[in-house]
């Protein structure tokens, strides 16, 4: 059984100033897409013009491409619709039948504020407003005028939608949601959370049911070995 390993109140989900808009390109009809990059991932991660806030294509020249979605050969004990985080590899699994699973690039928590354990999603929210803790006001005194909440919308920095995981009836106040800084996958920056593109947690929230359960591991710990 893992344990969370940071204080609950590091958590605060932002690796930029707030309101910052995402580094993003324009999904132009007939465009060809940039050199080396495959038409599926351009396609996978174009703009989504029906969302309550339309999101724009992102710049996959960004992001190093491990990191987009794609269906992997993975063997593991954990039952399938689980969610398993490798932080060392900043990879999230979503668990599949027949030793397969969907694979998502994330970034996760910096030196200090990582965490690891078994949590259940007990929350779903598409466009959240965030707010920050009070100990990261404290910390960071700009962020005093979002005390009472920041609005849903672009410069959030949960994104377009946020998993929110608990266990038992505690809320862990870690996330997984999205992110308003794509170049930030792959990187561990966060304040503790676990964030993915705005198009991979649409994606992710679409397919997992209140109920879900998260395995967070350690760092130094294969994803491939969580529950052997």
């Amino acid at each position: 059984m893992f344990v969370i390993g940071a204080p609950l109140a590091a958590a605060g989900c932002v690796t930029q100033s707030p309101l910052t808009p995402p580094t993003v390109v324009s999904a132009v009809p007939g465009l060809e897409p940039a050199a080396g990059l495959d038409p599926y991932f351009v396609s996978m991660y174009a703009e989504i013009p029906y969302e309550r806030f339309p999101l724009p294509a992102i710049d996959l020249s960004q992001i190093d491409p491990q990191f987009f979605r794609r269906e992997v050969a993975f063997e593991t004990r954990e039952e399938p619709g689980t969610i398993i985080v490798d932080p060392g590899k900043h990879f999230l699994f979503l668990v599949r039948p027949e030793g397969r699973a969907i694979r998502y690039g994330v970034g996760v928590g910096r030196d200090g504020f990582g965490w690891n354990g078994r949590a259940i999603i007990r929350r779903k929210a598409e466009w959240p407003v965030w707010t920050p803790p009070a100990e990261m006001i404290k910390r960071q005194p700009e962020l005093e005028e979002f005390r009472n909440g920041m609005p849903p919308g672009l410069g959030n920095p949960l994104g377009a939608r946020a998993l929110y995981l608990y266990q038992g009836d505690r809320d862990t106040l870690y996330r997984i949601h999205g992110t308003n800084d794509p170049s930030s996958i792959g990187l561990s920056l966060s304040s503790g959370c676990i964030r993915l593109l705005n198009q991979d947690i649409i994606d992710l929230h679409n397919r997992v049911p209140l109920g879900t359960k998260v395995l967070v591991l350690k760092a130094d710990m294969p994803a491939e070995l969580a529950a052997l």
